[in-house]
Protein backbone atom coordinates (compact mmCIF):
# COMPACT_ATOMS: atom_id res chain seq x y z
CA UNK A 1 0.00 0.00 0.00
CA UNK A 2 3.11 2.40 0.75
CA UNK A 3 4.23 1.90 -2.82
CA UNK A 4 0.68 2.85 -4.24
CA UNK A 5 0.43 5.67 -2.27
CA UNK A 6 4.38 7.02 -3.42
CA UNK A 7 3.54 5.72 -7.25
CA UNK A 8 0.37 7.67 -7.47
CA UNK A 9 2.08 11.07 -5.44
CA UNK A 10 4.58 10.64 -7.43
CA UNK A 11 2.10 10.78 -10.85
CA UNK A 12 0.27 14.16 -9.33
CA UNK A 13 4.11 15.72 -9.34
CA UNK A 14 4.91 14.65 -12.42
CA UNK A 15 1.39 15.77 -14.25
CA UNK A 16 1.90 19.31 -11.85
CA UNK A 17 4.97 19.78 -12.88
CA UNK A 18 3.82 19.24 -16.27
CA UNK A 19 1.15 21.84 -16.41
CA UNK A 20 3.81 24.60 -15.18
CA UNK A 21 5.64 24.22 -18.07
CA UNK A 22 2.74 24.70 -20.14
CA UNK A 23 3.95 28.26 -21.33
CA UNK A 24 5.11 29.95 -24.66
CA UNK A 25 6.46 33.17 -25.29
CA UNK A 26 6.73 35.54 -28.31
CA UNK A 27 9.01 38.31 -27.38
CA UNK A 28 10.91 37.79 -31.26
CA UNK A 29 8.72 38.43 -34.61
CA UNK A 30 6.10 35.41 -34.84
CA UNK A 31 4.45 35.26 -37.96
CA UNK A 32 0.58 34.11 -38.36
CA UNK A 33 -0.14 32.02 -41.23
CA UNK A 34 -3.82 31.41 -42.18
CA UNK A 35 -5.27 29.03 -44.22
CA UNK A 36 -8.34 29.18 -46.11
CA UNK A 37 -9.64 26.23 -47.33
CA UNK A 38 -12.85 24.04 -47.91
CA UNK A 39 -13.31 20.14 -48.21
CA UNK A 40 -15.46 21.14 -51.36
CA UNK A 41 -12.70 22.57 -53.25
CA UNK A 42 -10.72 20.28 -55.71
CA UNK A 43 -7.51 22.90 -55.54
CA UNK A 44 -7.23 22.67 -51.99
CA UNK A 45 -6.09 19.00 -50.48
CA UNK A 46 -1.92 19.91 -51.64
CA UNK A 47 -2.71 23.37 -49.39
CA UNK A 48 -3.58 21.09 -47.01
CA UNK A 49 -1.09 18.84 -47.07
CA UNK A 50 1.99 21.90 -47.29
CA UNK A 51 -0.18 23.78 -44.08
CA UNK A 52 -0.10 20.26 -42.34
CA UNK A 53 3.67 19.70 -43.71
CA UNK A 54 4.57 23.46 -41.91
CA UNK A 55 2.93 22.14 -38.82
CA UNK A 56 5.30 19.98 -37.98
CA UNK A 57 8.20 21.65 -39.25
CA UNK A 58 11.11 23.46 -36.95
CA UNK A 59 9.72 26.48 -37.68
CA UNK A 60 6.67 26.07 -35.26
CA UNK A 61 6.12 28.04 -33.49
CA UNK A 62 9.29 29.84 -33.11
CA UNK A 63 8.79 31.36 -36.50
CA UNK A 64 5.33 30.68 -37.74
CA UNK A 65 1.80 30.01 -36.48
CA UNK A 66 -0.22 27.70 -39.03
CA UNK A 67 -3.96 27.66 -38.98
CA UNK A 68 -5.90 26.02 -40.91
CA UNK A 69 -9.67 28.22 -41.48
CA UNK A 70 -12.42 26.60 -43.43
CA UNK A 71 -14.85 28.08 -44.88
CA UNK A 72 -18.27 27.23 -46.18
CA UNK A 73 -19.07 28.81 -49.43
CA UNK A 74 -18.35 25.67 -51.23
CA UNK A 75 -21.07 23.31 -49.36
CA UNK A 76 -23.58 24.10 -51.87
CA UNK A 77 -21.81 21.91 -54.91
CA UNK A 78 -23.12 18.94 -53.06
CA UNK A 79 -20.58 18.23 -49.81
CA UNK A 80 -20.68 19.97 -46.58
CA UNK A 81 -17.64 20.63 -44.75
CA UNK A 82 -17.94 19.87 -41.01
CA UNK A 83 -15.45 22.41 -40.09
CA UNK A 84 -16.34 25.34 -42.20
CA UNK A 85 -17.89 28.64 -40.29
CA UNK A 86 -19.17 31.53 -42.11
CA UNK A 87 -16.94 33.44 -38.83
CA UNK A 88 -14.19 32.37 -41.04
CA UNK A 89 -15.62 33.61 -44.58
CA UNK A 90 -16.48 36.81 -43.07
CA UNK A 91 -12.50 36.83 -41.69
CA UNK A 92 -11.21 35.90 -44.98
CA UNK A 93 -13.24 38.88 -46.55
CA UNK A 94 -12.36 41.47 -44.07
CA UNK A 95 -8.14 40.21 -44.68
CA UNK A 96 -9.06 41.17 -48.25
CA UNK A 97 -11.10 44.31 -48.16
CA UNK A 98 -7.97 45.43 -45.66
CA UNK A 99 -5.11 44.42 -47.32
CA UNK A 100 -6.51 45.49 -50.59
CA UNK A 101 -6.17 41.84 -52.48
CA UNK A 102 -8.03 41.20 -55.30
CA UNK A 103 -10.05 38.28 -54.66
CA UNK A 104 -11.68 35.88 -52.36
CA UNK A 105 -10.92 32.59 -53.28
CA UNK A 106 -9.60 29.05 -51.72
CA UNK A 107 -6.94 27.79 -51.31
CA UNK A 108 -5.95 31.70 -50.31
CA UNK A 109 -2.94 31.97 -47.64
CA UNK A 110 -2.17 35.16 -45.48
CA UNK A 111 0.85 35.77 -43.67
CA UNK A 112 0.63 38.44 -41.09
CA UNK A 113 -3.09 39.56 -42.50
CA UNK A 114 -1.70 39.33 -46.55
CA UNK A 115 -2.43 37.78 -49.29
CA UNK A 116 0.75 35.64 -49.80
CA UNK A 117 0.67 33.95 -52.83
CA UNK A 118 4.04 32.66 -52.38
CA UNK A 119 3.34 29.83 -50.64
CA UNK A 120 3.96 26.78 -52.53
CA UNK A 121 6.82 28.49 -54.76
CA UNK A 122 9.09 28.62 -51.66
CA UNK A 123 8.66 32.47 -50.24
CA UNK A 124 7.42 31.95 -47.07
CA UNK A 125 11.79 31.36 -45.92
CA UNK A 126 12.88 34.05 -47.48
CA UNK A 127 9.60 35.90 -45.56
CA UNK A 128 10.81 34.50 -42.34
CA UNK A 129 14.09 35.66 -42.65
CA UNK A 130 13.04 39.13 -43.60
CA UNK A 131 10.79 39.05 -40.63
CA UNK A 132 13.44 37.96 -38.53
CA UNK A 133 15.61 40.79 -39.30
CA UNK A 134 13.15 43.78 -38.07
CA UNK A 135 11.85 44.25 -34.36
CA UNK A 136 8.98 42.49 -32.67
CA UNK A 137 5.98 44.75 -32.64
CA UNK A 138 4.66 43.15 -29.46
CA UNK A 139 5.09 40.41 -27.09
CA UNK A 140 3.04 37.74 -25.91
CA UNK A 141 2.72 34.93 -23.11
CA UNK A 142 0.61 32.12 -23.05
CA UNK A 143 0.21 29.83 -19.95
CA UNK A 144 -2.50 27.07 -20.34
CA UNK A 145 -3.23 24.95 -16.98
CA UNK A 146 -5.71 22.60 -17.35
CA UNK A 147 -8.31 21.44 -15.01
CA UNK A 148 -11.29 18.54 -14.78
CA UNK A 149 -13.77 19.02 -18.52
CA UNK A 150 -11.78 22.55 -18.55
CA UNK A 151 -8.59 24.56 -20.32
CA UNK A 152 -7.72 27.95 -18.56
CA UNK A 153 -5.35 30.16 -20.66
CA UNK A 154 -3.54 33.32 -20.03
CA UNK A 155 -2.97 35.52 -22.09
CA UNK A 156 -0.27 38.54 -20.96
CA UNK A 157 2.75 40.67 -22.54
CA UNK A 158 2.51 44.31 -23.79
CA UNK A 159 1.34 45.42 -27.61
CA UNK A 160 0.29 48.82 -29.18
CA UNK A 161 -3.07 49.96 -27.42
CA UNK A 162 -6.20 49.42 -29.27
CA UNK A 163 -4.68 46.27 -30.99
CA UNK A 164 -7.17 42.93 -31.26
CA UNK A 165 -6.57 40.00 -29.68
CA UNK A 166 -7.84 36.79 -30.74
CA UNK A 167 -7.58 33.17 -28.77
CA UNK A 168 -8.08 30.08 -31.11
CA UNK A 169 -8.31 25.96 -30.44
CA UNK A 170 -7.11 24.47 -33.37
CA UNK A 171 -7.02 20.47 -33.63
CA UNK A 172 -4.74 18.20 -35.51
CA UNK A 173 -4.98 14.66 -36.76
CA UNK A 174 -8.38 15.08 -38.50
CA UNK A 175 -9.73 13.29 -41.78
CA UNK A 176 -13.03 13.30 -43.86
CA UNK A 177 -14.41 10.46 -46.18
CA UNK A 178 -15.73 12.93 -48.81
CA UNK A 179 -19.16 12.01 -50.42
CA UNK A 180 -20.37 14.67 -52.49
CA UNK A 181 -18.57 17.55 -54.46
CA UNK A 182 -15.15 18.06 -56.25
CA UNK A 183 -13.32 15.69 -53.79
CA UNK A 184 -15.80 13.23 -54.00
CA UNK A 185 -14.54 9.45 -53.23
CA UNK A 186 -11.47 11.01 -51.34
CA UNK A 187 -10.26 11.11 -47.96
CA UNK A 188 -9.14 14.55 -46.79
CA UNK A 189 -6.68 14.85 -44.00
CA UNK A 190 -6.00 17.99 -42.20
CA UNK A 191 -4.11 19.68 -39.24
CA UNK A 192 -4.15 22.56 -37.78
CA UNK A 193 -7.72 23.20 -37.72
CA UNK A 194 -9.33 25.96 -35.73
CA UNK A 195 -12.31 24.68 -34.40
CA UNK A 196 -12.84 27.52 -31.30
CA UNK A 197 -12.50 31.42 -32.22
CA UNK A 198 -12.27 33.66 -29.12
CA UNK A 199 -12.45 37.46 -29.65
CA UNK A 200 -10.98 38.56 -26.19
CA UNK A 201 -11.08 42.39 -26.77
CA UNK A 202 -8.43 45.09 -27.43
CA UNK A 203 -4.93 45.71 -26.12
CA UNK A 204 -5.45 48.38 -22.67
CA UNK A 205 -4.10 51.97 -23.66
CA UNK A 206 -1.20 51.21 -21.16
CA UNK A 207 0.17 48.85 -24.23
CA UNK A 208 -0.53 45.92 -21.24
CA UNK A 209 -2.40 42.37 -22.77
CA UNK A 210 -4.24 40.74 -20.58
CA UNK A 211 -6.78 38.13 -20.40
CA UNK A 212 -7.75 34.85 -19.13
CA UNK A 213 -10.47 32.66 -20.84
CA UNK A 214 -11.69 28.99 -19.39
CA UNK A 215 -12.30 26.73 -22.42
CA UNK A 216 -14.81 24.06 -21.59
CA UNK A 217 -14.30 20.55 -23.21
CA UNK A 218 -16.21 19.70 -26.30
CA UNK A 219 -16.82 15.85 -27.27
CA UNK A 220 -15.95 16.52 -30.93
CA UNK A 221 -12.76 17.62 -29.74
CA UNK A 222 -9.87 15.89 -28.35
CA UNK A 223 -7.87 17.25 -26.26
CA UNK A 224 -4.90 14.80 -27.02
CA UNK A 225 -4.50 16.47 -29.89
CA UNK A 226 -5.53 19.85 -30.18
CA UNK A 227 -3.73 23.28 -28.96
CA UNK A 228 -4.21 26.79 -28.31
CA UNK A 229 -2.94 30.00 -30.12
CA UNK A 230 -3.34 33.52 -29.58
CA UNK A 231 -2.23 36.75 -31.82
CA UNK A 232 -2.56 40.21 -31.89
CA UNK A 233 -3.72 42.47 -34.64
CA UNK A 234 -3.82 46.05 -35.80
CA UNK A 235 -7.62 46.96 -35.68
CA UNK A 236 -7.31 49.17 -39.04
CA UNK A 237 -4.79 48.14 -41.09
CA UNK A 238 -5.37 43.94 -40.35
CA UNK A 239 -1.33 43.31 -39.49
CA UNK A 240 -0.72 40.84 -37.39
CA UNK A 241 1.51 42.02 -34.91
CA UNK A 242 2.60 38.84 -32.90
CA UNK A 243 1.79 35.42 -33.06
CA UNK A 244 2.02 32.53 -30.12
CA UNK A 245 1.43 28.98 -29.59
CA UNK A 246 1.19 26.46 -26.91
CA UNK A 247 -0.27 22.56 -27.35
CA UNK A 248 -2.57 22.30 -24.45
CA UNK A 249 -1.78 20.47 -21.31
CA UNK A 250 -3.12 17.11 -20.20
Amino acid sequence: MRQLILSVLALMLSTSTLAASCTAIASKPVALIELYTSEGCSSCPPADKWLATLAHSSQVPSQVVPLALHVPYWDYIGWRDRFASPQFEQRQREAVRQGRSSAVYTPQVFLNGRDFRDWNLGGLDRALARLARQPAKATLTLDVNTAAHATQAFLSGSAPAGARVVLVRYESGLSSDVKAGENSGERLAHDNVVRDWIELGQVAKDGKVSFSKTLQDRRDIQTTRSGLAAFVQDSSSGEILQAVMLPQCS
